[in-house]
């Protein structure tokens, strides 16, 4: 179920969002008793499942990885690529994962900029539904979503995290010595919010403040990109949810609560 991408990928190109999911998303994975994450419309080339489980087996060792792809002659392609913890299926997002169960993470990176924005929606629903239920007596959330939008070689990304639930959180990141200013990330904004980004609307008034932080943020410039990114960030928790803290804004990341961006109209 779905359409065929493009299936443009590149070694490393969605190492900043899988980072980002095994900071975030770890101790969820960790008290999962059988862990599965999926790599959603991997494309041509294998490369982003195979970094997937590398990256998430850092944080929750017993963690598998299903790729998945529409395409059949893909999957027939990736299948050399099957190791211990890593297998690929032909599908879409019904999502077919080969054990009992609902996976603990579904990544879709660069796979619904080709769809219409009104299609989002009840692509986000279908997904979200086959993740991994909360749980209130445990603590857990359930499973997450993680679906945006990257540059060709990864040093721009944003994307939006999903829980059972619906949509949590939005994430900027980005390669800081390629950044002119913040708007540039708004190429990049995932297809749910990037038209959206016009005069009225949350997100462009969003990326509007972070430029202007940005620019007040300047005399940071001399101690580096990175001094000078945390610094806007920081000027922006006085007018916008964000909901994580300098260890991340470190890495080039700030995160903003979905509510706060999400389309007016």
């Amino acid at each position: 179920m779905g359409t065929v991408t493009r299936g443009t990928t590149n070694p490393n190109r969605l190492r900043r969002m899988d980072r980002w999911i095994a900071a975030v998303h770890g101790s969820e994975l960790r008290r999962t008793a059988d862990p599965v994450a999926v790599d959603l419309g991997y494309g041509a080339s294998p490369w982003t499942a195979v970094e997937l489980l590398g990256r998430l087996r850092t944080a929750a060792p017993r963690t598998r990885v299903v790729g998945v792809e529409i395409e059949p002659s893909r999957v027939a392609a990736a299948r050399p690529y099957t190791r211990e913890g890593l297998v690929f299926r032909h599908g879409g997002f019904e999502v077919p994962v080969p054990v009992p169960g609902r996976p603990s993470l579904i990544r879709a990176a660069n796979v619904l900029r080709q769809y219409e924005e009104h299609q989002v929606a009840a692509v986000w629903q279908r997904l979200c539904a086959r993740l991994a239920p909360a749980d209130p007596v445990s603590g857990s959330r359930g499973g997450l979503l993680v679906e945006g939008t990257c540059d060709e070689i990864g040093r721009r990304h944003v994307w939006v995290a999903l829980g059972p639930e619906g949509p949590r959180t939005v994430t900027f990141a980005t390669r800081l010595g390629s950044l002119d200013r913040p708007s540039d990330l708004a190429e990049r904004l995932p297809k749910a919010l990037i038209h959206r980004n016009v005069p009225g609307e949350s997100v462009h008034a969003f990326l509007r403040d972070f430029d202007r932080a940005w620019a007040a943020a300047a005399p940071y410039a001399s101690y580096g990109a990175r001094q000078r990114w945390i610094r806007t960030v920081r000027r922006l928790t006085a007018d916008w949810p964000v909901t994580d803290g300098p260890a991340r804004w470190r890495q080039g990341e700030v995160t903003v609560a979905w509510g706060a961006l999400a389309p007016r109209h």
